[in-house]
């Protein structure tokens, strides 16, 4: 049985829906334009843009019931000046079904938490940059279960993480990866 067939599991198996979004809203957003105006003057050479992600989940009061936050990181330059920065945290009220074995929420909660909140964040960055003034930034969609398969990779192969532990993971390709679950 491969994780994915855990996490995404056919409909066959299990009519139920597996994980909830209660509410969706942004926790926190902000972009600097630190250049302005030089940053819109014409020059032919194309931005670098950098992109990281950190997934975080906190468990609530309520069992079984999560704040997963989906914090997206821009960062533009071109010839090493500062064009711009954005920040997004945008969270969602999640619960996991009674039915869901409590081995597979971990992976449940980490990868399809963020997985269903990414479209909504991703067209919140895309606003955000066009409005700031330079080209709609356009995020290509997320591996969230390669990602969660490499930080549990890293962390030891051998087992997951304990219950009400924080693991932190190394940045892989300009992408990090920061939990809490319990």
């Amino acid at each position: 049985m491969t994780l994915r067939s855990i996490v995404m599991p056919n409909e066959q198996e299990n009519q139920q829906q597996q994980l909830i979004i209660h509410t969706q809203y942004i926790k926190d957003l902000s972009f600097e334009n630190p250049n302005s105006p030089a940053i819109y003057l014409p020059n032919d050479k194309q931005p670098e843009i950098q992109i990281n992600i950190n997934v975080t989940a906190n468990p609530q009061e309520q069992e079984r019931f999560f704040e997963v936050v989906l914090t997206i990181t821009a960062q533009a330059t071109r010839d090493e000046t500062g064009m711009f920065v954005a920040e997004l945290s945008y969270a969602g009220i999640v619960s996991v079904a009674e039915n869901v074995d409590p081995k597979v929420i971990h992976p449940l909660v980490m990868i399809e938490g963020p997985r269903l909140l990414f479209p909504f964040a991703r067209q919140i960055m895309s606003e955000v940059t066009q409005s700031g003034g330079f080209m709609p930034l356009n995020i290509q969609p997320i591996d969230f279960v390669r990602i969660y398969q490499s930080g549990m990779d890293s962390q030891n192969p051998e087992a997951a993480p304990a219950p009400d532990t924080e693991v932190e993971k190394k940045p892989a390709k300009k992408t990090g990866k920061k939990e809490k679950l319990n």
